[in-house]
């Protein structure tokens, strides 16, 4: 049986120096003088003048607040009126949602009192008292609201709260401090024995609820900042949502750093496309939220080039959904030497590096599957799942009793290493990730298990006969070959090392059936293979590199240093797995269509050639990859025009008709 709670007329203040809500910011003790402690030198001071009119003085404000929803208030100075309102204007969030505007109960020669309302959020606020046009800044204050706070005490407990919705409080929500976990009981109480190590506390959201933004970042956790001898109150609000279908933008390798022209190609490429996206979808009737694989940001650029991971808050802001985030090896900061020291500036400006929430009937977490070592001088890393994530895993995991949920795990390194083919023509990988074992046998209860991974900037799915539970998809970078071929004078396109499209997942969730394909960036859905025709892919220095004078070029040019006249045509399928087939007719005609692993020739113009032809050496990590995701068919003539079919594993149908001869171009399809 649910409780509904009475919210309690009591006020509770008490100094702090955290938020809760994402950023640490600098407190200032309170003080009965005309300027409110919490203001800021940039701002106005309380009890000014406006046009002469309106003035309040001796304003006395708590530099912060915890207090039930519903509780009566006091706000003690001197020039208050009757009929004077109170503005709340959030210093994190700045949009309208951040915005309240609240009527005084009353006022006396000595105060206002007000009530907080029930849509108020816990957040840090300006405070302002408004009459009329006018108005005048009474100071700042970090104010937490508490569901209920006459919880009891238990003996260990060290964090404790109420996970409600609508006023009354939900059970079997799963609350964690990224060690322990627990689940709220019928009255949506919970309590943690947390160490507070991480110096927060997250509720694994449930579904069909959302919890509130801040601009678009989840509000999904609250900072812990009292010793862990000190029991603190974290309540979780949630709102009820109808989100059984819903949609994923699943967005790897952002590589954000203000160089090769990134900041203008994402903004001008990426958002419009992904922004147009959410919307389609929104349209249709689903809930759409967004995900990223790691590596947003760009570590060697944080103080070259003042661009980190506060930096890209401003674009992430700036896509129209809820966006989930991941951390990846290059969002650690490279002063530090340690992992868990490393991964401080994202808690401190992202949150949790690893959390779980669900979305309809799909269980999701996120991990960090990156252990820094920054070792030498370098910044090296392993790639691994440390022993309190796989310890809060399975913790996490115990907690889902219908083993037949799907469940969805990002992470930015990939679990498997890139295919290759062996001399039967079959896909071949191993496991990248040095602890591989232990996350799997994690996972081994669960049917259906999908794992989104970044990191190589190229696209492959595996799916192993020995784990036919899990199947990897590693994604395809949003920003590519590091936004190198769009950049100024270079391909003027987007491709990823593997030959795909920049771009970008798109998962679809109906209760528990999903589905999911590879949007390129600036194309069409149905844009998924391209076809070359080799009787025009020969890469030469003289045609591609006419101004590079070293010898190397062959090595680049790989397997297309050579003319190939053997009416032979290579077919990149950039999101293929095991269920996909792909069909070429000549004439009428079925041709053998063979599987291979090959390099992808139009890559290998945009980036490795268009570098050397300025004598510049291609960086070792950016050249083409040799990718398992090509088919070669031989035609009988070389003007013959081909058929092309590629079907995908839930039927939809892909096709083009290529008329041969086909030029080499970088703006082809």
């Amino acid at each position: 049986m649910k409780k509904k709670f009475n919210y309690t007329r009591r006020t509770f203040i008490q100094a702090s120096v955290v938020t809760g809500l994402g950023l640490t910011l600098n407190m200032y003790g309170c003080s009965k003088s005309t300027a409110a402690p919490g203001s800021k030198p940039d701002e106005p001071a309380p009890g000014g003048e406006d046009n002469g009119k309106l003035t309040i003085t001796g304003v006395l404000l708590a530099s912060r607040i915890d207090v039930t929803k519903g509780a009566e208030y006091t706000i003690q100075g001197k020039g208050f009126a009757s009929g004077d309102q109170l503005y709340f204007e959030s210093r994190i969030n700045l949009s309208a949602t951040g915005k309240f505007t609240i009527n005084s109960k009353s006022t006396s020669a000595d105060g206002i009192v007000f009530e907080f309302p029930a849509d108020l959020l816990s957040d840090s606020y300006r405070i302002s008292v408004k009459r009329g046009t006018q108005s005048v800044l009474l100071g700042t204050t970090i104010l937490n609201l508490y569901f209920n706070a006459d919880l009891p005490d238990k003996t260990g407990m060290t964090v404790k709260g109420v996970v409600y919705a609508a006023g009354v409080g939900l059970p079997n929500v799963v609350v964690s401090d990224g060690f322990e976990v627990a689940t709220t009981d019928q009255n949506g109480v919970y309590y943690l024995p947390s160490a507070k190590k991480g110096k927060y506390v997250f509720v694994s959201i449930p579904g069909n609820y959302e919890v509130a933004t801040t601009m678009n970042a989840p509000q999904f956790f609250q900072r812990l900042n009292q010793p862990a001898n000190v029991v603190e109150i974290r309540d979780f609000e949630l709102s009820a949502v109808n989100n059984e279908k819903h949609v994923v933008m699943v967005l790897g390798d952002m590589h954000l750093a203000k160089r090769t022209d990134d900041l203008n190609q994402f903004q001008k490429g990426f958002l419009p496309d992904v922004n147009k996206s959410i919307q389609a979808y929104k349209s249709a009737g689903n809930k759409v939220y967004a995900l990223t694989l790691g590596d947003m940001t760009w570590d060697s650029y944080w103080e070259s080039n003042n661009y980190g991971l506060p930096q890209y808050i401003t674009e992430m802001n700036k896509i129209g959904a809820m966006v989930f985030n991941t951390m990846g090896n290059h969002d650690n900061d490279p002063k530090e030497f340690e992992d868990w020291l490393s991964e401080n500036k994202f808690r401190d400006i992202l949150g949790p590096t690893y959390y779980s929430f669900n979305i309809g009937k799909v269980h999701y977490i996120v991990l960090d599957n990156i252990e820094y070592l920054n070792t030498g001088g370098t910044r090296n890393y392993n790639t691994k799942i440390v022993a309190d994530q796989i310890d809060w895993l399975k913790k996490d995991l115990a907690t889902i009793t219908d083993k037949s949920a799907p469940i969805v795990i990002a992470m930015h390194a990939h679990l498997h290493t890139n295919p290759s083919l062996n001399s039967s023509g079959n896909e071949t990988t191993g496991y990248r990730i040095s602890n591989a074992a232990d996350f799997v046998d994690a996972l081994k209860e669960f049917t259906t298990v999908h794992v989104l991974t970044g990191h190589t900037h190229i696209n492959y799915n595996v799916e192993t006969a020995d784990k036919p539970n899990i199947m990897e998809h590693n994604t395809g970078a949003v920003c590519a070959t590091w936004w190198w071929t769009g950049n100024v004078g270079y391909a003027d396109n987007h491709i990823c090392k593997d030959g795909a499209p920049g771009g970008y997942g798109i998962w679809e969730m109906q209760g528990k059936e999903l589905k999911w394909k590879y949007k390129a960036i600036g194309e069409q859905e149905d844009y998924q293979f391209r076809a070359y025709d080799l009787n025009e892919v020969h890469l030469t220095k003289e045609k591609y590199a006419p101004a590079y004078t070293g010898a190397e070029w062959n090595t680049y040019a790989a397997e297309y240093a050579n003319s190939n006249k053997n009416n032979e045509v290579l077919i990149n399928v950039w999101n293929y797995d095991k269920e996909w087939k792909v069909e070429v007719m000549e004439n009428g005609k079925s041709l053998p269509v063979n599987r291979v692993r090959m390099r992808d020739p139009l890559h290998i113009i945009s980036y490795s050639a268009k570098r050397l032809d300025r004598n510049a050496v291609p960086t070792a990590d950016f050249v083409t990859t040799l990718t398992a995701h090509m088919f070669k068919v031989k035609a009988s003539s070389p003007t013959s025009t081909l058929e092309i079919k590629v079907t995908d594993r839930f039927g939809k149908v892909y096709q083009q008709t290529m008329v041969r001869p086909k030029a080499l171009g970088y703006q082809m399809k």
